[in-house]
């Protein structure tokens, strides 16, 4: 009853904050009008997303949890995906758009999944809701962190969460995509090719605007300053972006070939030259 209460207060705090705060209303409703735009049917149908998903499923499973919290978790892909494969595992996702958090607890619903919850609430509300030490893993897919206003602010917040010794497995849109710089660039298209490079990134859409930040490897490595980093990884490389996917739905076969050029560029500088970057931070 009493963690009811807590839960409750969190999110009427997370709700004033982002009602007077128009970064976070502006993210909010963006994701909220792309959850109103059949935003699932368009994720399942992308095998060039499957792919990327999978891998970084892979690599957070090589670190033990029991009690895994997911920031940005959207229509809770994986939050389902960990809970029904893991049932004595505890899953926890937060999203700060109202409709992805009722696609994600529809979603667990009819799964049946009692083993995970959903929240709606932002990264500066997580330890007021959760309280220090919660989790052993903290994970979040496709950039979500992208869309925080404070990205130091968010990695003290992830620190205070895991309990000593627990990791973070967390992914960035890239701000140094060099072959979409190239790509735009020889189209003459120049403000495309230099988006990523500005404070006010815009995501993805062409005709909708998503306040967010593209973050290199050293503005990433010094926001998390305080853990270990034990893995990084490149995405997207030479690999085709996820967002490129009708143009490889007949020549998929192709693809694994980039995919297994991109395991061999990732012992270069190139690495960190693609579309998304993966870090593994354990809290020491």
């Amino acid at each position: 009853m009493g963690h009811i209460a807590y839960f409750c207060l969190s999110i009427n705090y997370s709700d004033m904050a982002e009602e007077s705060d128009p970064f976070y209303r502006s993210v909010s409703d963006y994701y909220d009008a792309d959850a109103a735009m059949n935003f699932e049917a368009r994720a399942e149908a992308n095998p060039l997303l499957a792919r990327i998903r999978d891998d970084f499923r892979e690599v957070t499973l090589k670190y033990p949890f029991g009690n895994a919290l997911e920031i940005g978790c959207g229509p809770g892909f994986d939050v389902a995906w960990f809970a029904s494969r893991y049932p004595e595992k505890k899953i926890t996702g937060i999203d700060i758009s109202e409709k992805m958090v009722d696609l994600a607890q529809k979603r667990i619903t009819i799964y049946g999944l009692f083993n995970a919850k959903i929240f709606k609430a932002d990264e500066r509300s997580l330890l007021q809701q959760f309280g220090p030490g919660r989790f052993d893993l903290v994970y979040v897919y496709f950039g979500a962190l992208n869309t925080v206003a404070d990205l130091s602010l968010a990695a003290a917040q992830i620190y205070q969460l895991l309990v000593p010794g627990g990791h973070a497995v967390l992914t960035f849109v890239n701000k140094w995509y060099w072959r979409e710089m190239l790509v735009q660039s020889l189209k003459f298209n120049f403000k495309l090719a230099a988006a990523r490079l500005r404070k006010d990134w815009g995501g993805y859409s062409p005709d909708r605007h998503l306040s967010s930040r593209c973050y290199s490897p050293k503005e990433i490595k010094k926001a998390f300053g305080e853990f270990q980093l034990l893995e990084r990884k490149g995405y997207s490389i030479v690999y085709p972006a996820w967002y490129n996917y009708r143009k490889w739905l007949k020549a998929l076969p192709r693809t694994n070939g980039r995919w297994k050029a991109d395991a061999l560029l990732q012992k270069t500088f190139l690495w960190s030259k693609g579309e998304y970057t993966l870090y593994v931070f354990g809290r020491i």
